[in-house]
């Protein structure tokens, strides 16, 4: 039996020991996960390793999520803490439900957890470059300097356009041609995104949606999966956020006006020229999903060496969304009908 299971599960298994509980692998795109209840001890940690030849679509800024955590303990309220185990730093594991496991029946977000999303969004904004020791990935001269939004956004064209587009068109050039995507889109993209205004940086989370949100018993609000984490345009942090989470109109525009009346209080050249710019981040957001969930799904279709076909029209159904909504952004002049987005993903 013990033959049959993950190298990362039975390394897990090692590390509780004989007596540990071990539950997993926890849902997640990136990393093979389990959670372990240490014997002797109160504390449930993660253990995680990543995927082999998984696809990164996102640019990242930090070397070590867990040297990164330790740095914000104190500076944002819940986020995991970091235990030291068998020399090997672990992060703590909170225990409750996302927000996309909760059981609401609909888009809408309770108003208390709504305050407490905003409330996160305030102590990002505090939180500037120069307060962050931790190790980073990027040289310093692929960095924008602080303020320079236009140069952060630039090297976020840069990142999906060589690492994701151009780095996977082997393999998936002709479905992108299929679909009216070509070279000339990211010309088009960055027409339609350029002339941010200036606004100090700060922390982002970069990846703020429903199951990075956790809700514990008691109905506090915890923020984990910092690993595509940045120092950056906060405005985009709140685009990210507007896109990924799917507000009704409603909360949308509440997110919104409390962004802005929090960030201009704690910083306010953080805040400046965000009417005229979040549309254009958010345009840039729904771009860069053309080029990572034409892959995503498309590979989503492979069952083993087989085809499953009954995913199909969901799959369908969900591209020609997904390039309905990067039209503008990417001057798509024509949006492929259904039975041609089909084709492109039987060919």
């Amino acid at each position: 039996m013990t033959s049959q299971l993950s190298g990362v599960r039975q390394r897990a298994d090692e590390l509780g020991g004989v007596n540990s509980v071990v539950k997993g692998p926890l849902k997640g795109y990136h990393h093979e996960t389990y959670v372990l209840t240490i014997p002797g001890e109160t504390r449930i940690v993660k253990f995680r390793e990543p995927r082999e030849e998984i696809l990164w679509f996102d640019r990242r800024c930090f070397r070590s999520e867990e040297d990164l955590l330790r740095a914000l303990h104190g500076k944002v309220a819940r986020i995991p803490a970091i235990h030291d185990i068998a020399g090997m730093a672990l992060q703590g594991f909170i225990e409750g439900r996302t927000l996309k496991a909760r059981p609401w029946g609909d888009r809408r977000i309770p108003e208390a957890v709504l305050d407490q999303i905003v409330d996160l969004f305030q102590e990002m904004a505090r939180i500037t470059p120069d307060m962050l020791d931790v190790n980073r990935r990027c040289e310093p001269d692929d960095r924008a300097e602080d303020g320079d939004c236009d140069g952060f956004l630039e090297r976020l064209i840069v990142f999906v356009e060589k690492q994701v587009y151009e780095r996977n068109r082997p393999d998936f050039g002709r479905l992108f041609e299929d679909l009216g995507i070509g070279d000339e889109a990211f010309a088009q993209l960055r027409k339609s995104v350029s002339g941010l205004r200036e606004r100090d940086f700060c922390l982002l989370h970069g990846d703020l949606h429903r199951e990075n949100l956790v809700l514990d018993p008691l109905g506090q609000l915890w923020a984990i999966d910092w690993e595509l984490a940045m120092l950056g345009d906060p405005l985009y942090d709140l685009a990210t956020n507007l896109y990924l989470m799917s507000y009704p109109a409603d909360q949308e525009r509440r997110v919104v006006e409390e962004w802005f009346r929090v960030v201009q209080r704690v910083r306010p050249r953080s805040a400046q020229g965000w009417e005229q710019d979040l549309e254009r981040l958010l345009g840039f957001k729904k771009a860069q999903s053309v080029f990572t969930d034409v892959i995503r799904l498309s590979l989503s279709l492979r069952d083993g060496s087989r085809v499953n076909w009954v995913k199909l029209p969901s799959v369908v159904g969900k591209l020609q969304s997904v390039l309905t909504a990067a039209a503008g952004p990417l001057g798509l002049i024509e949006i492929p009908s259904r039975s041609r987005i089909a084709a492109a993903l039987v060919r």
